[in-house]
């Protein structure tokens, strides 16, 4: 029987071999949000073949993700069965793209029953449309970034260690300021972001800092999700200062673009269901929605 074992920065070389051969522009694999949201899902992890397998906790309930990976599917599919079987509990996988679903079917035709997870869906854009905000949807943002440029002094710079403090203290005032505001799970995406930060260069994360008269007003940070994508992990600008955000998400994204030929997406996560945040999400009109689906064992009689 398969056994899984806590995440930890010396199982990064082998899950980004895996990442790599998955190739998907999801946000739930690479190895970088596994291990920062490792205290709010509880993650665990092991290797099945040349695949990744994942048990999680969600919302009380263990459920494990999609195994990612290259070679056959079965064995993985089986081995995450029988343990959920040992354990005495269903086999519920999330985090299951369009692509998963295909798969499952064609190897497991009718076992399983799929259902949408629509606040977990990933906002995808064209990398392009977010560095020059080209478009008539787009004027509003290209407006904000005009006047941010004509009244401030600013610049944008690559998130270093020694950069970290500041937006740690620049991170303490936004929270401060937005605390009214916020949905009580901010507290989690806080922890997150400060076990970011303290391993930030063993998990390859990197970004950008904005300044704007000599302080720091916002910064971003994430990592490659696939040849074609980065994924946002965090954004977070200075939100009474007009442009800040639009800012930080342009220059982003013409940093990562000069670094990365291939760069064609900018994957900017899902909205949680939050209604706020998915209006700006959708603001920044997403080239498309990555679908996501929990797959669930169909039960004796059921369609």
């Amino acid at each position: 029987m398969i056994s899984f074992k806590t995440v930890t920065l010396c199982d990064k070389p082998w899950v980004d071999e895996i990442v790599r051969a998955e190739n998907s522009r999801s946000a739930d694999y690479n190895f970088g949000n596994i291990y920062i949201w490792d205290k709010y899902y509880r993650q665990l992890i092991c290797r099945c073949g040349d695949r990744m397998l994942t048990k999680l906790r969600y919302e009380g309930k263990p459920a494990f993700v999609f195994p990612i990976g290259s070679g056959p599917l079965r064995p993985a599919i089986e081995a995450l069965q029988e343990f959920a079987d040992f354990r005495g509990y269903p086999l519920v996988i999330r985090g299951i793209t369009k692509e998963h679903r295909e798969a499952l079917e064609a190897e497991f035709p009718g076992r399983f029953s799929f259902e949408p997870e629509e606040k977990y869906f990933d906002y995808i854009y064209r990398a392009e449309k977010l560095a020059t905000y080209s478009g008539k949807a787009m004027h509003g943002k290209k407006n904000h970034c005009n006047r941010f440029e004509a009244e401030n002094d600013w610049q944008f710079v690559p998130l270093t260690r020694e950069l970290i403090p500041g937006c740690l203290d620049m991170l303490a005032e936004w929270n401060e300021e937005n605390h009214d505001r916020l949905d009580p799970s901010i507290s989690f995406e806080h922890d997150a972001l400060i076990r970011a930060f303290a391993a930030f260069e063993k998990l390859g994360l990197e970004g950008g800092v904005l300044y704007a008269n000599g302080k720091i007003v916002g910064f971003s940070m994430g990592e490659m999700a696939s040849e074609d994508c980065f994924d946002v992990h965090f954004e977070k600008a200075e939100i009474t200062m007009n442009g800040a955000y639009p800012m930080v998400c342009r220059e982003l994204t013409r940093m990562l673009m000069a670094k990365y030929p291939k760069l064609e997406y900018i994957n900017r996560e899902d909205d949680m269901g939050l209604e706020a945040l998915r209006q700006s999400k959708l603001s920044y009109r997403p080239e498309y929605l990555l679908e996501k689906y929990i797959a669930r064992v169909k039960e004796n009689g059921d369609p």
